[in-house]
C-alpha cells in the first residue's frame, strides 16, 4: 500500500492540472526478464510492481522492489539479490518518462506507443527509449512493451566464473491493466 501511495502522489505532483479521470494505475504490474546463454537460461517475474499512466500529459511511471522478482531455483534467486542487484543497497528500480504520442486512454483500441524516460536500476540513472503497446478496452488501458537492458549499463557486475552463465544483454517484459484512479 505504502507503494502505491508514491506512485500516486508522484504521478499527481509530475502534473498538477490534472484530474483523477485523466490518472490510470495499476497495483500488480507484472514485469519479467530473461537471460539467454548457450549455458542456461533464467528467467524471474513479478506482479508487485506499481505503475501510473497520466492520460493527459503522457507521463509514466513505475516502480519495483528488487526483492519480490521470483525465480524457478531459490539459489539463483539468492544471487540475484545478493550478489548482482544488491537488493538490500539498492532496492528498487523505477522508470519516469513520457509516452511520446499518448493515445486517448478513453478510447477502445490498440496503438503503438513510443517511451522515453530514466530508469535507476542498482543506484544508476539511464535513459531509455523504447517501443510498446497501448490497448483500451473498456476505458481500461494495458500497456505491454519489451526491451533489452545491458548489465553494463547500470554497473551491474558479473564474476568472470560465472560470465558464461549470464547474458550480457537482459530482455524485459512489461504488462500492466490500468483502472482510473480514484
Amino acid at each position: 500500500m505504502k507503494h502505491y501511495i508514491v506512485l500516486l502522489t508522484t504521478l499527481l505532483l509530475l502534473e498538477l492540472r490534472t484530474t483523477a479521470q485523466d490518472v490510470f494505475s495499476c497495483k500488480n504490474t507484472t514485469l519479467s526478464f530473461f537471460s539467454a546463454t548457450p549455458m542456461e537460461d533464467i528467467d524471474a517475474v513479478t506482479n508487485k510492481a506499481v505503475s501510473a499512466i497520466n492520460g493527459k500529459t503522457g507521463a509514466v511511471y513505475f516502480k519495483v522492489a528488487i526483492n519480490t522478482f521470483k525465480f524457478k531455483k531459490t539459489l539463483m534467486e539468492e544471487h540475484f539479490n545478493e550478489n548482482y542487484l544488491e537488493s538490500d543497497k539498492y532496492p528498487t528500480a523505477e522508470f519516469k518518462g513520457k509516452i511520446m504520442e499518448l493515445p486517448d486512454l478513453h478510447k477502445d483500441g490498440t496503438y503503438p506507443v513510443t517511451v522515453e524516460g530514466t530508469m535507476n536500476m542498482h543506484g544508476v540513472d539511464k535513459v531509455y527509449r523504447e517501443k510498446g503497446t497501448i490497448t483500451v478496452k473498456d476505458g481500461k488501458p494495458t500497456l505491454d512493451a519489451k526491451f533489452n537492458v545491458k548489465l553494463v549499463d547500470h554497473k551491474i557486475k558479473v564474476p568472470t566464473i560465472v560470465v558464461k552463465n549470464i547474458a550480457e544483454v537482459i530482455e524485459v517484459t512489461v504488462k500492466g491493466v490500468y483502472s482510473p484512479a480514484s
